[in-house]
């Protein structure tokens, strides 16, 4: 109305104008994505460098609201530097090692106090992920070093496992042999052995002996034909 904003939101659909005297400005209410990079400092006081990615919407009942105090360059004016200044307020909270561990942590605090600030400028956050964290050559190398020793001294511990492992098999291997050979010769009586000979004798008897018993099987030399030997 000749430059003034009306408080009423025009929905989908037609809708009747005066001519001349009313205009409409189109506001997208859909779900936008804006990308803001941001820069902080942990709380051990080591560079994070990030970029955000936020899902956002106007609040369409403030639609007017927002083009009346902020206009369309919403983004500029108000997201990025929000963005930056809260992720800077979060990040002074955490260590730069949970920064990375605790990330979904670090998102979750972001995420609900720029909820609670865009709603002071009738914007709606959906969702906001962050894309990524880098920090300084030095730290980054320092983690690298840090993971790679952690990852020998696992390495030497497993292998040093495996080599206790298999001394106390090899240990209970040996106890087992002699325990079944202590009960093998508990069990080995001179019936046992005289029977397990027989079993395996062919029956024929040898044609020269040393001149004295057959050894081992006790045969009644009445039933035995008689043998000479011959040189």
């Amino acid at each position: 109305h000749w430059g003034a904003v009306d408080q009423k939101v025009l929905g989908e659909g037609i809708h009747l104008i005066t001519p001349i005297r009313s205009s409409v400005v189109k506001m997208d209410v859909r779900v936008q994505k804006a990308e803001t990079p941001a820069d902080a400092s942990s709380k051990d006081l080591q560079d994070a460098h990030s970029t955000i990615a936020l899902n956002y919407h106007i609040d369409p009942d403030r639609a007017w609201w927002v083009y009346q105090n902020i206009g369309t360059q919403f983004k500029e004016r108000i997201i990025d530097p929000q963005i930056q200044e809260i992720f800077k307020s979060v990040t002074a909270q955490y260590t730069a090692v949970e920064l990375i561990t605790r990330r979904e942590v670090v998102r979750n605090d972001t995420k609900a106090l720029l909820a609670k600030r865009f709603l002071d400028y009738g914007l709606i956050v959906d969702d906001i992920s962050i894309v990524n964290f880098k920090f300084s050559k030095g730290f980054t190398d320092a983690i690298e070093a840090k993971q790679t020793a952690e990852q020998e001294a696992k390495k030497e511990f497993n292998n040093k496992e495996k080599e206790k492992w298999l001394a106390d098999q090899k240990i209970e291997q040996a106890r087992g042999e002699a325990e079944a050979l202590k009960l093998k010769n508990q069990q080995l009586t001179p019936q046992l052995i005289q029977y397990e000979a027989i079993k395996k004798w062919n029956g024929v008897l040898p044609t020269v002996t040393g001149g004295g018993a057959i050894p081992w099987i006790n045969i009644d030399p009445s039933k035995q034909k008689a043998a000479k030997a011959t040189e």
